[in-house]
């Protein structure tokens, strides 16, 4: 379906942010099942594939890419079900006039990958990171070490895990013991929930109606 054009005017009314969600995922599906948990709920999503992943094919070639996308105010979109998707490997999410470029929807949803290279978040957005983590240490050890860079980057944050619930736990307890307080009591683990995807859609739509303490990231 066409985008909501008035999804930006209602989310301005409602002074409520754009918000940027981040997914650091094993599969590319995962992106599409938050998608659709957040468009049953109402929003809008722009899911955008800054690792080539999402969309292939001749229907995302484009004569300009992402950068000029942005500059010319005209993303080049997917139509879905549940959103739009936009084919753009390699964007930087804190690109500056990605803000007003998306101003039509409610959420991007940016398909990150697994890893944290190279890590860039929104401007003037509500942060959301969402990772996925499976019993194996290297998840483990790859999602605390995403978890201790975002504490030091000094921006308002949401942070929700899912995957095996004993593995976001043991990440959530590392967290507790070497990362501040303030940072690890606001991680909400969705991996015990029968539907994970759809409890974190209704947590963020949670968090846009009530605004609860979020941690700051960094020194004030």
């Amino acid at each position: 379906m066409p985008a909501d054009q008035a999804a930006g005017l209602r989310r301005r009314s409602a002074r409520q942010p754009l918000r940027g969600i981040h997914c650091f995922f094993d599969a590319a599906e995962s992106t599409h099942l938050l998608a659709q948990a957040l468009h049953r709920l109402g929003r809008v999503p722009l899911l955008v594939d800054m690792q080539g992943r999402l969309f292939g094919g001749s229907s995302t070639r484009t004569l300009f890419g992402w950068r000029q996308q942005i500059e010319r105010g005209q993303l080049n979109t997917l139509p879905l079900t549940y959103g739009e998707g936009w084919h753009a490997p390699g964007v930087r999410a804190d690109e500056p006039a990605l803000r007003d470029a998306a101003h039509a929807y409610d959420c991007l949803l940016f398909d990150a990958g697994v890893t944290e290279a190279d890590l860039t978040l929104m401007q003037d957005a509500d942060q959301t990171v969402v990772i996925e983590i499976r019993h194996l240490h290297e998840s483990m050890l790859r999602a605390y070490a995403l978890l201790k860079t975002l504490s030091g980057m000094g921006c308002d944050l949401h942070v929700g895990l899912l995957g095996d619930a004993a593995a976001c736990e043991q990440v959530q307890s590392a967290c507790r013991h070497f990362l501040e307080q303030q940072v690890a009591q606001t991680i909400y683990s969705a991996a015990h929930e029968d539907e994970p995807f759809a409890a974190l859609a209704v947590r963020m739509s949670g968090m846009e109606a009530s605004q609860p303490a979020r941690y700051k990231t960094g020194k004030s």
